[in-house]
């Protein structure tokens, strides 16, 4: 029989907007009792007040940055002190810094490596010995389809991405012999919050997303469900899938369609400051759940060329896929 951990005690770091805040107001809604973090205090307080007004049974703002071992250790302990155990952590902190990768400042690099890898390594540090200690645990460790395919563009975002797949897959290995205590990695598509508005932008182009985009408040349903029916991976979002079958099968090639496709975008797209975005501070601008990027003409005027560099990629697959098969055959 399924535990019934989604009304426990949940912390939830990166929740003071997008998917962290879609996800406090999910378990607020099962009647959970909430800790919620990020480095936007003000901001986290008013989605605490949502939290509380939508059901949770209480709710808490703990400013934490968690890039900072000793902040991530003080969290957890408030939090335990708080609310007697911890049921779940979700680690959702995620910023993202785009531009030619000898163009982006290499401290902006490092930071969003220190955010994306090193932060929710320092979540699961604090996080894993409460859950031995209690027997008990999900471990919710959000990375995006960027876990599966690089992001042109967006090196250091890749490369924490691919690192937290590789991390949860390691945790999850260690933690094996323990079976009421689960490590979910979580692997959502392009999902319509601020994350893009309030990244950080080296190229001096109005940044978007390439349809189809997906509402943030799906993802918050599937870690909800994660809490009291885990498993390992989960992906949200069709094209999710699509973009993992196109790296597996011909990961280069998925690469060069994925640069041209935003060399083009880039080429075309409004002009826009450049900017360090919320890298080393908290947005200036606190940013709700959703994005406007599914409304946005930006991406209307995307959608036919995304729609042609999809079916390119696919095309590729399909190639790449029948070649393989032909080696096969050739070699019996």
């Amino acid at each position: 029989m399924a535990k019934r951990r989604s009304n426990g005690v949940i912390v939830i770091t990166g929740a003071s907007s997008g998917i962290g805040q879609a996800t406090a107001e999910a378990f607020a809604r099962q009647g959970a009792r909430l800790v919620l973090a990020a480095r936007d205090g003000v901001a986290l307080e008013t989605v605490a007040a949502r939290c509380r007004a939508g059901g949770a049974a209480d709710a808490i703002a703990v400013a934490t940055d968690v890039t900072d071992a000793a902040a991530v250790k003080a969290l957890a302990e408030r939090a335990r002190s708080w609310g007697g155990r911890i049921d779940v952590w979700v680690s959702n902190v995620g910023v993202g810094a785009v531009g030619r990768y000898h163009e982006t400042p290499m401290e902006a690099h490092a930071q969003v490596i220190r955010a994306n890898l090193i932060g929710h390594m320092n979540d699961a540090h604090v996080a894993v010995p409460i859950f031995l200690e209690q027997e008990d645990g999900v471990f919710v460790n959000m990375i995006s389809l960027g876990g599966f395919a690089a992001a042109p563009f967006a090196a250091a975002y890749s490369a924490s991405k691919f690192g937290l797949r590789g991390f949860g897959e390691a945790l999850r290995a260690e933690l094996a012999d323990h079976p009421d205590i689960h490590v979910c990695d979580v692997y959502p598509a392009f999902i319509d919050t601020p994350g893009i508005r309030h990244g950080a932008n080296y190229v001096g182009k109005k940044l978007s997303a390439p349809p189809p985009v997906y509402d943030a408040r799906k993802v918050a349903r599937a870690v909800v469900r994660l809490a009291d029916h885990p498993r390992a991976s989960t992906v949200v979002g069709a094209v999710a899938h699509l973009v993992r079958l196109g790296h597996a099968v011909a990961p280069d090639l998925s690469g060069r369609i994925m640069a041209r496709f935003m060399e083009e975008y880039f080429r075309r797209a409004r002009r826009a400051p450049v900017t360090d975005g919320n890298l080393f501070g908290p947005p200036a601008v606190a940013g709700g759940i959703d994005g406007g990027l599914r409304a946005s003409a930006g991406s209307r005027a995307l959608a036919g060329a995304a729609a042609v560099a999809g079916a390119v990629a696919l095309s590729a697959v399909g190639v790449a896929i029948a070649l393989a098969i032909a080696r096969r055959n050739a070699g019996r």
